[in-house]
């Protein structure tokens, strides 16, 4: 079985699992998207396929909902808050400590060896702590330019190595 048959295999056990219900299809974007990291454009062609489904219609699911990404994301991925409270308090220092730290910028939010991955969200429903960043699925709120190298440091040892 060649590498690309396993790939969809998997794909196809999700599909089935939800019993290929247009109505399942966010759950199985869902899942496909835990499986792979992201949804690759192949990916979304082929559960179009398997459902009987347009694939314009998987697509617009895909990018309608912001949970979703068709690119990969790193390993770890940082959400700095940048809603009215974290904004007055400090987001945007924050922000760009991370995109210096990791050579990053708004057009290349991945690092090459897909360690990290920054996105700005609109909030994180933690006004109280502003500014709060979420790392790796852990809340840090007060947030500075500071400790946010140190929590990359922290998930990442040799990151900041390069």
């Amino acid at each position: 079985m060649e590498n690309r048959d396993i790939k969809f295999l998997k794909l196809q056990q999700i599909i089935d699992s939800h019993e290929g219900k247009v109505s399942h299809l966010i759950a199985i974007l869902q899942e496909t998207q835990t499986e792979y990291g992201y949804l690759p454009k192949e990916i979304l062609t082929y559960i179009a396929s398997a459902m009987g489904i347009s694939p314009a219609t998987v697509l617009g699911v895909a990018t309608f909902y912001a949970q979703f990404s068709l690119i990969p994301k790193g390993k770890y991925v940082i959400r700095v808050c940048d809603g009215t409270a974290c904004h007055v308090r400090g987001s945007e220092p924050i922000m760009m400590a991370v995109r210096k730290e990791l050579c990053l910028t708004p057009d290349k939010p991945t690092t090459d060896d897909l360690t990290f991955t920054i996105e700005t969200v609109s909030c994180l429903g933690a006004c109280g702590l502003a500014p709060v960043v979420v790392a790796d699925e852990e809340v840090h709120g007060q947030m500075t330019p500071d400790a946010i190298l140190e929590v990359i440091k922290k998930l990442a040892p040799t990151a900041s190595e390069n």
